[in-house]
């Protein structure tokens, strides 16, 4: 079965203030995890948090850069599993910004948890995302 992750949230910033917390590393790793994200069509990089054994997790998001427009949309593979290179979850995420006369409409979709193995992953991940939403928040709004 499909499911996909669908979220939006506004922010009272420009798009250009909006796209540095999704795509400058150090800024990302207030808000999401620690990684080595560089915004380059076909980069690999990892996000790392500590392994996560109930979920069969090594604690690495082995990720690849998919796609930049910059201030507009940003998408990337998200892959994980237990360890040893071995794969259960590849999904991707999309990140797509809208300019309103307010601020920025952020509009995220995270697809790929067609295996009922990463029901779980869905799940913390579908409430996880709203709370990232809110870091994100926070730091532009300190």
């Amino acid at each position: 079965m499909e499911r996909s992750i669908k979220h939006q949230y506004f922010f009272a910033h420009s798009p250009e203030k909006v796209w540095q917390y999704l795509t400058n590393s150090d800024l990302m790793a207030l808000w999401l995890m620690k990684n080595n994200f560089q915004p380059i069509v076909g980069t690999d990089f990892q996000f790392r948090i500590n392994p996560i054994p109930d979920l069969n997790f090594d604690g690495i998001f082995y990720c690849t850069v998919l796609e930049i427009e910059p201030y507009k949309k940003l998408s990337y593979s998200w892959k994980s599993g237990p360890g040893d290179e071995k794969i259960t979850l590849e999904s991707v995420v999309i990140w797509k910004l809208e300019p309103t006369e307010k601020g920025t409409q952020v509009y995220l979709e995270h697809n790929g948890f067609d295996k009922d193995e990463n029901l779980d992953f869905f799940n913390g991940l579908n409430h996880g995302w709203l709370e990232k939403f809110e870091k994100i928040n926070n730091l532009l709004n300190p």
